[in-house]
C-alpha cells in the first residue's frame, strides 16, 4: 500500500498545519489513560511523532516538538548495532494477567509498574512474585514505581521485592534528594526516571549521586541528539525507554538505543505490545527479546484505521513550536 499524501507545504514552519492525528487504544490502563493519541507528520527524512501526554503544556511539550522535527527532517545518527534489546512491561494488572503478558511479551526482561494509586502493596509482591515465576530465575525483573513512593515505604518496598532478585528499581521516589536517600540505603540499583527530564539535570543527577543507571525517552529530551547529549553528561548506564508512542515514535528509541556506544542493558521499547493497533502495516514488535533497528513507513490504511480529526493536535504542536522560540 502506498504511503499517505501530505500537501506539498514544507519545512518545519508548515508540519503543525499538515500532520494527522492518531488515537490507539490500550490493551491496559496505563498512567491513567486508555487510548493513546498523537500527531504523525512526514518531511524529507522520514515520519516523526508528537505525542505528548494531555497534562503538558506548550513549554514541556516543545521538546517532544522538537524531537518530532529531528525525526522528520534529520533523521538519526549512524547506528552502532543492528538490533536492540528490550523488556516486556507489566502494567499493574492482576498477577494471572501480569504472567499472561510476560510469555506473549518473547522477552528474557520484564519492567513490572508497581505502586499504582489505590493499591495495596500485597498486589505489588503479588504481581511481581507471577511475573518472576514466569520469566524463570534466569530471567530479569526490575520494577517502577513512577515516584510514587516515599523513601521509607521505598526502601521497605525494595527490600521486600528483591525476594525476587530485582535487576534495578525504576524512579521510586519523586525527587533527586529521596531517590538518593533510598540508594544509600538499600542494594538494589537505583534508576532515574521522571528525574531526567531537562538538559540540566543530568548534571543533578551526577552530582547528587541520586542514581547508578538513567532511564532516557527521546521525546521528552528533545530528539536523539539531544538525548545523547544527556547520556553524555550523565555518565551513567542508561536504558532507553518509551512513551508508548506507535512504531513511528518508538522508532526514534530504537535509533537512541542504536546510536549509544554502550548498552548494557535491555531497552523499554517493546511496547507496542500494549497497544490495539498501529499506524503501520510492519509494527515494531520484538522477536527473541530485540527489536530491529530500521525506519518505519506509515502505512495509509493502517493510519486511516485509527486516525482522528486533527485540528486540535494541529494546535497543540503550533504552540509547542512557538515556546521552542521564546
Amino acid at each position: 500500500m502506498s504511503t499517505p499524501r501530505v500537501p506539498e507545504k514544507h519545512g518545519p514552519a508548515g508540519d503543525s498545519a499538515r500532520g494527522r492525528a492518531f488515537a490507539i487504544g490500550l490493551r491496559n490502563r496505563f498512567r491513567g489513560i486508555t487510548v493513546r493519541e498523537g500527531l504523525l507528520v512526514r518531511g524529507p527524512a522520514g515520519w516523526g511523532e508528537f505525542s505528548p501526554f494531555a497534562e503538558y503544556g506548550p513549554r514541556e511539550a516543545s521538546r517532544w516538538w522538537a524531537a518530532c522535527r529531528e525525526a522528520a527532517h534529520q533523521g538519526w545518527p549512524e547506528p552502532l548495532r543492528e538490533r536492540v534489546p528490550v523488556n516486556v512491561t507489566v502494567p499493574a494488572v492482576d498477577p494471572e494477567r501480569a504472567a499472561a503478558i510476560v510469555a506473549a511479551g518473547g522477552c528474557a526482561t520484564a519492567k513490572v509498574k508497581v505502586a499504582e494509586k489505590g493499591q495495596d502493596p500485597s498486589e505489588d509482591i503479588a504481581r511481581v512474585e507471577a511475573v518472576r515465576s514466569t520469566l524463570g530465575p534466569s530471567g530479569r525483573v526490575r520494577v517502577d514505581a513512577n515516584g510514587a513512593w516515599d523513601v521509607d515505604t521505598a526502601v521497605r518496598m525494595v527490600r521486600e521485592l528483591d525476594r525476587f532478585d530485582l535487576e534495578y528499581v525504576e524512579q521510586p521516589c519523586a525527587s533527586l534528594a529521596e531517590l538518593g536517600a533510598v540508594r544509600r540505603r538499600v542494594d538494589v540499583p537505583v534508576a532515574a526516571d521522571e528525574s531526567i527530564r531537562r538538559a540540566e539535570d543530568p548534571l543533578r543527577v551526577r552530582a547528587a549521586e541520586a542514581a547508578d543507571i538513567v532511564v532516557l525517552k527521546v521525546q521528552p529530551l528533545g530528539g536523539v541528539r539531544a538525548a545523547l547529549r544527556v547520556a553524555e553528561a550523565c555518565g551513567l548506564p542508561v536504558v532507553v525507554s518509551s512513551a508508548v508512542e506507535s512504531s513511528v515514535g518508538l522508532a526514534a528509541g530504537v535509533a537512541l538505543a542504536a546510536a549509544l556506544p554502550e548498552l548494557p542493558y535491555a531497552c523499554g521499547l517493546a511496547t507496542m505490545q500494549m497497544l490495539t493497533a498501529d499506524v503501520t502495516a510492519d509494527p515494531l514488535l520484538p522477536v527473541d527479546g530485540s527489536l530491529p533497528v530500521r525506519p518505519v513507513e506509515v502505512e495509509e490504511d493502517a493510519l486511516s484505521a485509527v486516525e482522528i480529526d486533527a485540528s486540535s493536535w494541529r494546535e497543540r504542536a503550533r504552540a509547542a513550536a512557538e515556546a521552542e522560540t521564546l
